[in-house]
């Protein structure tokens, strides 16, 4: 009798899936859904076919071509209508990424209109733009997903506005703050990668027909109103000049999308940190079904907060190929350019996943607002003692004022006590401030600042941003 095992071993594997990204089980991890339809195999073919059916609609709007033929064409540029394998077969046979993909259209359309695919535009002309438009979804599903992810994060800073907690700096206990104050800081951030996108989408998602070497020179004159026309039936900005080796754009689409990831991160990794037992200042909600551990059933990893992390250096590993992409030669210079390829895919999944997780993260964690506050109040003595130092400073000038609270804290602290207990003791500081005012500076609620005023400013930028009210 076979064994189960044995027969899973017995089954063919067409080995189609050999990429994390891709992957059955894991590549949930490191792209999504939307991500995986961009970039489908498949539909980037389809997309080339539109793009050249643009293109022929558009020449015969300027009677470069006939319109029988343009029509006759953009009909039949459906991937559907055409053999895939006789397509990959040519590719490999070949070493072309296009000409097989044109000579399968040019089969089901005729000698006639055949003739006008593809007229006077070369191989990149076209798969430039329908990158472009990969981008173009890209920063549709990356803007859409970020505004969403946003309003979530507003809630979050509005419910803890005034929630009392300590700020941390150098991984120490600095000066009292609020939990509100700290997502406004990533509220801050992520909406500023909303109107960077925007900003950017004129200058990145262009067209590309220029040609050979850029000048036109197949289109007899007609080429900037061709590319006017082409432009704007793809949706798609005009260039001044063609971009074959000018990969800036490329460069800046990674970068936006990388820095995204970084600011993700910085949040997630926070998250991460505070729901530390020895914080336990967040809490991520447990389903009974989740594990972290195949041998210690007591653990609850934050698996999510670190995979945002992950996905964050993966990204930024694309920003090096996105400058290595501009160093090119001449007017062509494939070296470059297919660098883009799996640089663009990459950084667009990894990002796409990174705003899906942290959108889960954020939807499952839990403000320990009692357990927030008393870790605060637990570490008074410390966040408190700027204030301390500024009201003395009040009496006998800033410089004295600091080296005398400074001596007087990390005599405490060398010593195991209170802080509190010694500037009540301290005999010099005592000819200055009276007992009850030194008792009200440990009070850090007392020592906010304006942190509730810039909550409000920063969730009015962003309103005046994304919308919402």
């Amino acid at each position: 009798m076979q064994h189960a095992h044995e027969a899973i071993r017995s089954k063919p594997c067409a080995h189609e899936r050999s990429h994390v990204i891709d992957s059955m089980f894991h590549g949930g991890g490191y792209s999504t859904p939307e991500s995986r339809q961009i970039f489908c195999d498949v539909c980037r073919l389809q997309r080339w076919l539109d793009v050249e059916a643009a293109l022929a609609l558009s020449q015969s709007e300027l009677e470069m071509i006939p319109h029988e033929a343009a029509n006759i064409i953009a009909k039949a540029a459906h991937i559907d209508r055409l053999d895939l394998h006789a397509i990959a077969t040519g590719i490999a046979t070949s070493g072309h990424s296009l000409v097989p993909l044109l000579r399968a259209l040019q089969s089901v359309i005729g000698n006639f209109s055949s003739q006008f695919v593809h007229h006077g535009a070369t191989t990149q002309d076209i798969q430039d733009t329908a990158q472009s438009l990969e981008m173009r979804d890209v920063f549709d599903q990356v803007e859409h997903q970020l505004v969403a992810l946003l309003d979530k994060l507003e809630v979050l800073a509005l419910d803890n506005r005034e929630q009392l907690t300590v700020g941390r700096t150098h991984a120490q206990p600095a000066l009292p703050t609020t939990f509100g104050l700290k997502v406004a800081g990533w509220i801050d951030e992520l909406t500023r990668h909303v109107v960077r996108m925007r900003q950017a989408r004129p200058r990145i998602l262009v067209a590309q027909m220029a040609g050979g070497v850029g000048t036109m020179a197949a289109f007899r004159g007609r080429g900037p109103a061709l590319l006017e026309r082409f432009a704007k039936r793809l949706g798609l900005h005009v260039p001044d000049v063609g971009w074959h080796v000018v990969r800036d754009r490329i460069a800046e689409f990674i970068f936006i999308l990388a820095s995204i990831g970084g600011s993700l991160a910085r949040a997630a990794d926070e998250i991460r940190t505070l729901c530390r037992p020895e914080f336990a200042e967040l809490e991520e909600r447990w389903g009974s079904e989740k594990l972290s551990s195949s041998t210690m059933p007591h653990k609850r990893n934050p698996e999510n907060a670190e995979q945002v992390v992950v996905l964050a250096r993966l990204a930024r590993a694309q920003v090096t190929l996105g400058l290595e992409c501009m160093i090119v030669e001449h007017e062509r210079d494939y070296r470059g350019t297919r660098l883009e390829w799996p640089a663009i895919m990459s950084v667009s999944h990894y990002t796409l996943a990174a705003l899906g997780l942290t959108s889960t993260v954020i939807d499952s964690i839990t403000v320990r607002r009692a357990d927030m506050e008393r870790t605060a109040r637990k570490l008074a003595d410390l966040a408190c003692t700027e204030a301390l130092s500024f009201l003395v400073g009040q009496r006998i000038g800033q410089a004295k004022a600091f080296q005398l609270v400074h001596h007087l804290c990390q005599h405490a602290i060398d010593q195991g006590l209170p802080i509190r207990d010694c500037a009540l003791a301290n005999h010099e500081l005592g000819l200055i401030l009276d007992s009850t005012t030194i008792q009200d500076i440990f009070e850090p609620t007392s020592y906010l600042g304006s942190a509730g005023a810039l909550v409000d400013r920063v969730i009015a930028t962003k309103r005046s941003v994304c919308g919402g009210t």
